[in-house]
């Protein structure tokens, strides 16, 4: 999974980058890996693993990773090219899901690239941003399309959704406002839009507002309202704590959470709503060589979860042998679950469930 963190200098994006990257190197068994200097490789924290490890006394532990991009250059004109404008849309292009990084904090220190604190501003610049660059795509497949038109008249439906989704970006709104069916939110999709990636928006607040999840805060409330308005989160970070934590231990970061009253780190935070927003799950696969996560989307079937390991697996599909987790760790072994009649056998129409614990027969 790919979440690109994109915001106005001087919000604190880079900042939250850094920290949540060296965060989620160091409490973490995945190898931390810098693909290049803007892009970091985290885990997803899964305590579950922890206890099929100890369960199976697996020789390795894998978790599922997202890969965080720091998006370049992005100021007022990146779509015109101003800045590393061109830098910032050919990177943004790739991610699943963008964190939208909003300065709701004061620091005489820390100056404003527009001179004053005004989160909906802010938003409202990136976004028009995006809007621009989607706009000249559209414009370009309109034309394309209407040209064909002549020859296809099965192209007419395609015409209208296209038209639909300019008219709402000459509106200011972002492509991800509109009620779509799931066909043309398909075919929209595979135009890689960039306003109509799923959003969360990062309030960047400072300590004592972190500690309060922003509840006393006028500017994230703002940015809550707004979110809800378009179907998009809010995660409540503080970058410079999330900086500190990033320096502590494991043991230690636990005693520091405690100490401020706080339940989780912001990276944690974001990695939930990232689950949430693109409506993903995790199955577990376990054994003496290595118990795994695997994300996929929510509603999938056995066969589609078999393919996350390994296209033979779909293709030669025959059936999943499953457990719950917690019927798992309840029993103690998998025998004593068997025994118990808590292990299934399930076809090609079971839709896997986070947290199923799965083993796949298959036959190529």
């Amino acid at each position: 999974m790919k979440l690109g963190i994109v915001g106005l200098p001087n919000v604190g994006k880079s900042t939250l980058f850094n920290a949540i990257t060296k965060a989620g190197a160091e409490a973490a068994n995945y190898p931390f890996c810098t693909i290049e200097p803007n892009v970091g490789v985290v885990t997803v924290p899964d305590d579950r693993l922890k206890v099929l490890h100890e369960m199976y006394d697996s020789k390795k532990t894998v978790y599922t990773a997202i890969e965080f991009y720091d998006i370049a250059g992005l100021v007022k004109g990146a779509s015109k090219g101003e800045g590393l404008g061109n830098k910032f849309l050919s990177h943004i292009r790739e991610v699943a899901a963008i964190i939208h990084v909003v300065r709701c904090f004061h620091d005489d220190n820390v100056v404003h690239v527009d001179g004053e604190i005004g989160p909906l501003k802010d938003i409202d610049t990136i976004n028009l941003e995006l809007i621009l660059a989607d706009m000249e795509i559209l414009d370009r497949r309109i034309q394309k399309t209407q040209k064909n038109l002549k020859s296809d008249k099965n192209l007419q439906a395609e015409l209208e959704i296209l038209e639909k989704v300019r008219d709402t970006l000459n509106n200011g709104l972002s492509a991800r406002t509109i009620d779509m069916t799931a066909e043309e939110s398909d075919f929209i999709r595979s135009l890689d839009l960039l306003s109509f990636k799923p959003v969360i928006y990062a309030a960047n607040v400072s300590e004592e507002d972190a500690v309060a999840d922003g509840t006393d805060n006028a500017y994230v409330r703002q940015v809550r309202e707004f979110a809800a308005s378009e179907g998009s989160d809010v995660v409540v970070v503080c970058a410079k704590l999330e900086s500190e934590i990033a320096e502590l231990e494991d043991d230690e970061k636990s005693e520091f959470f405690r100490d401020l009253g706080i339940d989780e780190s912001g990276l944690d935070k974001l990695i939930k709503a990232s689950y949430h927003l693109l409506d993903l799950i995790s199955f577990l696969t376990a054994g003496p060589q290595e118990v795994r996560a695997w994300t996929i989307k929510r509603g999938s079937k056995a066969p589609q979860a078999a393919g996350k390991i390994h296209s033979d697996f779909e293709r030669g599909f025959i059936r999943a042998e499953i457990v719950a987790y917690d019927d798992l760790i309840a029993c103690g072994t998998m025998a004593a679950a068997k025994e118990r009649g808590l292990v299934r056998s399930e076809g090609k129409d079971y839709i896997v469930k986070d947290g199923d614990v799965i083993l796949f027969r298959f036959n190529v």
